[in-house]
Order: C-alpha cells, then structure tokens, then sequence
C-alpha cells in the first residue's frame, strides 16, 4: 500500500465505488473494477484485494434485493460452480503473474464478445413487460436442457471467478437465457455471488492471495462501495441500458487488451 501513488489511490477507489454500483444495478460494470485492480496491482494479487470490496457490495445487494432471490436456480448451479472453483484454483496453484494477467484479459476480452452476443440475441427476441413479472421474476421450469446448461455456465463461472473475479457476465448470460427478469435477477444474482465469494476466502487465503497486507488495503477500499451500491439502488430504474451497455463493452475490451499487450 506505502508503494501507491495518489491516483493509483484514487483508482482503486473509483473501481471499488464501481463495484456497489454493479451489485445493485449493472453487474457487467463489475469487469472494469477487475480490469483496474489488475491494472493498479500485480495481476494475481489483485484478485485476492477485490475478492473482500466484491463481498462488500454482494452483501449490500443482498439486504437490497434478498427476497427476490429464486433458491430452486441457486441450488441446481452451485454443484457445478463448486467443480469450477476447484479447477481455478489449481490453475492458481501453478500460475505466475504473467499467466494470470493473460488469463484475465483474455477472459475480459471473452466476456465482452459474449455480452454483444447476448445483446444482439435479446434483440431478436420481443420485450417482455415488467408489469408481468412473476414472484421472483424466476421461470417458470426447467428442462433437462436446461439442466445441462446450467451446469455448463456454473463450471465456467466458477472457474472465472476464482481465477479473475469475472464469473458475473457469466452467471448474467445465464439468468439472462433461462428468463429472469429484474428483479429476479438481481436477487437470484445477490445470493449467488455472496455465497460463491464468501466460498472463495479460504482458497485464496490458502494460495496467498489475501493476507494482512491486502486485508490493509482493503480496509482503505471498502467504505467506497456504499455510495456506489446507494447510487444503483437509485437509477436502477432509470439507467439507459443500451448507452451504459455500450460503455461498459468498450471498457471492457480496452482493459482486456491493456493487460494482454503490457
């Protein structure tokens, strides 16, 4: 933390309001938060700093939006997720900084493509309104396609959680295409993401990940996710999706590309 520069300081800070911000309305704003930390910090112990200031903003979510959470999706996704973590970590286990910085912004640049795949399919499809929006926003069943599918999305969000904190486009895509609406997803996406985080603790703390020095830093980072998660709650229901859509993607890309090209 003493080898920080002010704006460096000041960064980190933007990021960590960024990551309230996505909890509680935008969760695909959560990859530039990733894309900086890995910018500020050596690649593979800003994974372990941001792990702390994601829970932060996961449990304001989740006092937010707690009952909108559908537990039926939660439950089907974590076994898989759980195979993912495990995989990451092993992947850790032998990864250096170089290879960990790659992989983020190899997967930002993935997550990205897979954000204006999903977009261009939304468009396809007529708008539901939320007027009709079920208890939960949740669907309403799920097929033994839909089963596979979903053990596809949770090995891979796991996986990219664990190694880059990047399981959110992943588990968006996914709560996308099985049909939650709103409020749905943003509380079914709450409780995942606060136990799937929390899950991660040990595993990084035994990779050395996070130790007192990051738990230092983050001490300093954590109180910038309140007005963030404030600042959601509050245009939620008044964001211009598509413009702020755009603006992340184009973030995204850039510090996919800086991490690859450094």
């Amino acid at each position: 933390m003493d080898t920080l520069t002010l704006w460096q300081l000041a960064a980190l800070a933007a990021a960590s309001s960024l990551v309230g911000f996505s909890k509680t309305a935008v969760s695909g704003a959560n990859t530039i938060s990733l894309a900086v930390f890995a910018a500020v910090l050596p690649a593979r112990e800003s994974t372990g700093v941001l792990l702390p200031i994601l829970i932060a903003g996961d449990v304001l979510a989740v006092l937010i939006y707690r009952r909108h959470a559908h537990w039926p999706t939660l439950l089907r996704l974590f076994p898989a997720v759980a195979v993912g973590v495990v995989a990451g970590t092993v992947f850790m286990m032998w990864a250096d900084d170089d290879a960990v910085r790659t992989s983020i912004g190899a997967i930002l640049l993935f997550m990205a493509g897979v954000t204006l795949w999903r977009r261009r399919s939304a468009a396809r499809r007529p708008a539901v309104g939320e007027e009709e929006e079920p208890e939960g926003g949740a669907p309403a069943g799920v097929s033994r396609a839909g089963r596979l599918t979903a053990r596809s999305y949770g090995v891979l969000g796991g996986f990219t959680t664990m190694v880059a904190n990047a399981g959110g486009p992943v588990m968006s895509l996914y709560l996308l295409s099985a049909g939650f609406r709103k409020l749905g997803f943003l509380g079914t996406s709450a409780w995942f993401f606060l136990i799937v985080n929390t899950s991660k603790v040990p595993f990084s703390v035994g990779l050395g990940l996070i130790d007192a020095r990051s738990l230092l830093l983050d001490a300093a980072l954590v109180l910038f996710v309140v007005p963030g998660a404030y600042l959601g709650r509050a245009c939620v229901g008044r964001i211009d999706q598509k413009l702020f859509d755009r603006i992340v993607i184009g973030a995204t890309v850039m510090g996919g590309l800086q991490l690859l090209l450094r």
